[in-house]
C-alpha cells in the first residue's frame, strides 16, 4: 500500500515539474534584429512595463540574441509573485517633479536639465522611444511617477480622417500635430515625400507643429491627377550605397575629439563628414542635436543612424551607422571601425536605431 501511494505522489509531482518547465520554456523570446521592447510587448499581448519587470531591465535597450522572459514564470498561484503595488503618490507640498515638454525639447535636453538620465525618464513615463510632443507632461524623478502614469494624448489624432474630395483647381491641406513627418504625411494620403515637398516650396524635411501643407496638387482637377510612375528614384539607392561606402573608406582614420575631416573625426563629426560627402547636406551638431533630427524606426536599414547612451555622459552620448549583418561603423576607441551590436560594451548602452529627417 506503501509503494502504491509514494508511486503515485512521485508520478504526480514529476508532472506537476515538467509542467512547471514546459511554463517556463515556452515563456521566453530570443529577440532579432529591429526587435524593440514595444514591438515583443504588443507581440506577446503584454505589457512594456511587465516585460522590464520581469527581466530586471532598467532601460529599453535590448540586443539581437538575447533571451528575454515574455510572461510570469509559470502559472501556478504558488510560484507568479503578485503584480507589484503602484507607487503611492507623493504627499502634497513635494518638490516639483512634473516637466511640460516645449516645442524644441528632446529627452536628452530634459534629462540634462533635470540632471537625470534618457532612460529613467523613460520608465517613468512608459515610452519606449524618443518620440514626445509640446504640452506633453512628463515625470523626471520618481516622485512624480503617480500622477505621470497616464500619458495625454498628442493635441490632435495621429492619423485625422481627409478633408472630403475636393472640387477642381483646390487643394486638400493637413494641419501638422506632435509625430508627424513628411514621410507619414505622404503615405498616409497616397502620395510621394517628393510631391509633398514641392507643393509645399520645401526645401528640406523639417516641418513643425501646427504647419498647414497641401496634400494635393491645387493646380490640376482630380481626374487628370497621374500617378508617379517612379515613387522611389534610385538616387535613394545610390545615396545609401555612397554613405556606405565613404564611410568603410574611412576605417582607420585616427579618433579625433572635435574633429569633422578626414584627417580625425569624433563620433558626431564622422556622421556629418560621411553624409555631407554622399550629398545629404546636415549641419554640424553633437549627438543629442543629430538625436533630435532624427524619428525612430522598428526595421533598420543599412545607412541607418544607431544611438548609444550612458557612455562618457548620460543620455545619449555616442552614435554610428548601420550597415548590415548585425554590425555599425563608427569613430569610437582610437580609430574609425566596424563594431557588432552584439559587442558586450555597446550591447549594455544601446538605445535606438533611428533615421534623419533630411534621409525623407
Amino acid at each position: 500500500m506503501n509503494k502504491i501511494a509514494f508511486s503515485v505522489i512521485a508520478s504526480g509531482s514529476l508532472a506537476l515539474l515538467i509542467g512547471v518547465a514546459d511554463a517556463e520554456a515556452s515563456a521566453t523570446y530570443t529577440i532579432k534584429s529591429g526587435d524593440s521592447l514595444w514591438k515583443i510587448a504588443s507581440q506577446h499581448n503584454v505589457s512594456v512595463t511587465n516585460l522590464k519587470t520581469w527581466n530586471n531591465l532598467s532601460s529599453d535597450a535590448i540586443f539581437p540574441n538575447q533571451t528575454i522572459k515574455v510572461a510570469a514564470a509559470a502559472t501556478g498561484s504558488s510560484v507568479t509573485s503578485p503584480a507589484p503595488a503602484p507607487a503611492p503618490s507623493q504627499p502634497a507640498g513635494s518638490s516639483t517633479t512634473a516637466y511640460t515638454v516645449k516645442s524644441g525639447d528632446t529627452l536628452s535636453k530634459i534629462a540634462s536639465l533635470h540632471k537625470t538620465t534618457v532612460s529613467k525618464i523613460q520608465s517613468l513615463n512608459n515610452i519606449s522611444g524618443h518620440l514626445i510632443f509640446p504640452g506633453q507632461k512628463l515625470a523626471v524623478n520618481a516622485a512624480a511617477s503617480a500622477p505621470a502614469v497616464a500619458a495625454p494624448k498628442p493635441p490632435a489624432a495621429a492619423t485625422p480622417a481627409p478633408t472630403p474630395a475636393p472640387t477642381a483647381g483646390t487643394a486638400r491641406t493637413y494641419q501638422v500635430v506632435g509625430g508627424d513627418t513628411l514621410t507619414g504625411i505622404a503615405y498616409r494620403n497616397g502620395i510621394s515625400v517628393t510631391q509633398l515637398m514641392n507643393w509645399n516650396g520645401l526645401t528640406s524635411s523639417m516641418i513643425r507643429v501646427g504647419q498647414v501643407l497641401k496634400i494635393e496638387n491645387s493646380t490640376a482637377a482630380p481626374s487628370q491627377t497621374t500617378p508617379v510612375s517612379n515613387p522611389a528614384p534610385p538616387a535613394a539607392t545610390d545615396t545609401i550605397g555612397k554613405i556606405v561606402e565613404t564611410a568603410k573608406s574611412l576605417v582607420g582614420t585616427p579618433y579625433v575629439w572635435g574633429g569633422s575631416t578626414a584627417s580625425g573625426f569624433d563620433c558626431s563629426g564622422f556622421i556629418y563628414y560621411v553624409y555631407n560627402q554622399a550629398g545629404i547636406k546636415i549641419p554640424r551638431t553633437s549627438t543629442t542635436g543629430y538625436d533630435a533630427r532624427s524619428y525612430d524606426i522598428s526595421s533598420p536599414q543599412v545607412g541607418d543612424l544607431v544611438f548609444f547612451e550612458n557612455t562618457y555622459r548620460s543620455g545619449i552620448s555616442h552614435m554610428g551607422i548601420y550597415i548590415g549583418n548585425n554590425q555599425f561603423i563608427h569613430a569610437g576607441g582610437n580609430q574609425v571601425q566596424i563594431t557588432s551590436l552584439s559587442n558586450s560594451y555597446w550591447s549594455k548602452h544601446y538605445s535606438g536605431f533611428k533615421r534623419l529627417y533630411a534621409m525623407d
